[in-house]
């Protein structure tokens, strides 16, 4: 590495002043654990995907988790997935999608992707449809994930499942904001799912978000968010209601996955933050772009309606290229990362599903090529530069 030059991470939170305040506002006002602040998240960010929706669409209503992994559980739970159903997910993702599938004893069935963008293929899922319908079984539940931020072509998807029962869950970990046509990522199927890690667009440090149209899942997601108790817990010390504290029941075998509103209060302040978060990141991509068009050996990214750019992710012609290019980026003390390695070549899917390969060639053919580059709100574009530099020298 050379020393007089500063190292670049892969990624840095953007934390002000106004996260700090917000949460010490929360531990001076002698309540930390879900209370008014996540109920006011929760409202807060259904307003701004709704204010997305067609005005014909009813409006979603939120619930605050603890993770994105949490979200993906309580709807496929909610949405009556049971022992033995099969759930289509890619495999180019991370491995909380698919797990979430088997704590429910369901079946994942793992999808290809798109070459272009990542993405599910929708050729793929009307393949692994017709071969489940052989062996007597439907898929009952469809994940997909929006890769980088990039929308995935929910239409297409649909279509692959005409005439299905299936629910969509949308995987839109990568995806907030992102506004299409039809809607905001995440309100485009049935349920849909955000994650608010330290590295995605909007942080709580750890936490999700789950949106649905669907009064009936939200009503059972709450209840099974906190333990399957039936009524708000958070305020029962304070109710005015007749019921007193400890008078509640316990109508089904509930999880722990609660915001607390310490978390909820930096995330009230990032949703504001959220739109600015964006346009920087719009620019940083839009100047990765403006220098790496048209290198030999690199495709990268387009610019499409709805993108998020929560990633920036390349692509080399060839896979030695791809680690000669990680080598010297991490020689320059710039920080990069691959989004994903597929989870048919991981130990305990490939072994679990009997995966292999030869059904994943498009996954196979990115996995060895694809290489996610630094990009985050606050970012010099000197990085961009210094970053752009090393691939091009590389190739």
């Amino acid at each position: 590495m050379n020393r007089n030059t500063k190292n670049l991470p892969f990624f840095s939170p953007s934390i002000g002043k106004a996260e700090f305040r917000a949460v010490k506002r929360v531990m001076r006002s002698g309540w930390l654990t879900t209370g008014p602040e996540a109920a006011a998240f929760e409202r807060e960010f259904a307003a701004v995907i709704n204010s997305a929706a067609s005005r014909s669409s009813p409006p979603v209503q939120a619930l605050a988790v603890n993770s994105a992994t949490s979200g993906l559980h309580l709807s496929l739970e909610a949405a009556g997935i049971k022992a033995g159903d099969r759930v289509a997910v890619p495999s180019l993702t991370f491995t909380a999608t698919a797990e979430i599938i088997q704590y429910l004893n369901a079946r994942p069935v793992f999808i290809d992707s798109e070459k272009d963008t990542g993405n599910m293929s929708a050729e793929s899922l009307a393949a692994a449809r017709r071969e489940c319908l052989k062996n007597g079984h439907e898929i009952k539940a469809v994940i997909p994930v929006h890769l980088a931020g990039r929308p995935c072509n929910m239409k297409a998807l649909r279509a692959a499942m005409e005439g299905s029962p299936a629910v969509f869950i949308e995987d839109a970990a990568h995806a907030f904001p992102s506004r299409t046509s039809e809607g905001m990522a995440g309100s485009l199927g049935d349920a849909g799912v955000f994650s608010f890690y330290a590295t995605k667009t909007i942080t709580t440090g750890e936490g999700g978000m789950v949106i649905s149209r669907n009064s009936e899942w939200m009503n059972r997601m709450r209840t099974m968010r906190l333990h399957g108790i039936d009524r708000e817990v958070w305020n029962r010390y304070r109710s005015a209601e007749k019921a007193r504290s400890w008078e509640y029941d316990v109508t089904a075998p509930g999880f722990k996955y609660n915001m607390t509103d310490m978390a909820a209060a930096v995330g009230r302040v990032q949703l504001r933050r959220s739109e600015k978060f964006l346009s920087a990141r719009k620019t940083l991509a839009a100047e990765y772009s403006r220098l790496l068009d048209n290198t030999p050996g690199l495709s990268i990214p387009r610019d499409e309606t709805g993108h998020a750019w929560h990633l920036y992710i390349v692509r080399f012609s060839k896979p030695a290229q791809r680690e000669q290019a990680a080598e010297a980026l991490r020689q320059a003390g710039i920080g990069c990362s691959v989004h994903f390695i597929p989870l048919h070549r991981m130990t305990y899917w490939k072994n679990s599903c009997s995966l292999t390969p030869r059904h994943f060639p498009e996954a196979e053919y990115l996995a060895d090529r694809i290489l996610s580059l630094p990009l985050w709100p606050g970012m010099p574009v000197g990085g961009v530069r210094r970053t752009a530099e090393i691939i091009r020298s590389v190739l």
